[in-house]
């Protein structure tokens, strides 16, 4: 007599497999991907380069036109005027938002020439205006908690 051996798996060991695969799958891709939070401190990091870029050229402007060394004005630039505070945009929506005119998706808040961008409550860019001359704003990043 002749045995059979066995050729592959049976319908019902595949089935298993897949199974169990989807089990793992459904409760460990959660814990290892987190697209959302990735993607908002992207965001936050992506406002903070373009305040950066926004204030440094507004700076440039200033130092072109001679304005560096007031406590207030304004300097022209593509597309309008923007608020100044010794050379650099000031902390207002004439200031630093005319300067950066891509902020529609957070909510910003203005208090002594200090803005503040939310966009979730731990996930801000904050801009505070210099309060001397030769000074630089200082400008900040929270994403704990995006």
């Amino acid at each position: 007599m002749k045995k059979q051996m066995q050729a592959g798996f049976t319908l019902i060991e595949l089935i298993v497999v897949i199974v169990i695969l989807g089990i793992l799958a459904a409760v460990a891709m959660p814990r290892f991907i987190n697209f959302g939070s990735d993607a908002r401190v992207a965001s936050v990091n992506g406002l903070r380069g373009a305040i950066e870029s926004a204030s440094m050229l507004v700076h440039a402007r200033s130092l072109a036109d001679g304005t560096t060394a007031s406590a207030t004005g304004s300097a022209a630039i593509e597309g309008g005027t923007v608020d100044i505070v010794y050379g650099y945009p000031a902390g207002t929506e004439t200031g630093i938002t005319a300067a950066v005119r891509a902020t529609s998706e957070y909510t910003p808040a203005y208090a002594a020439g200090v803005a503040t961008y939310t966009l979730r409550t731990n996930c801000l860019v904050t801009y505070t205006a210099p309060t001397a001359v030769n000074t630089v704003p200082a400008i900040a990043t929270t994403t704990s908690g995006c």
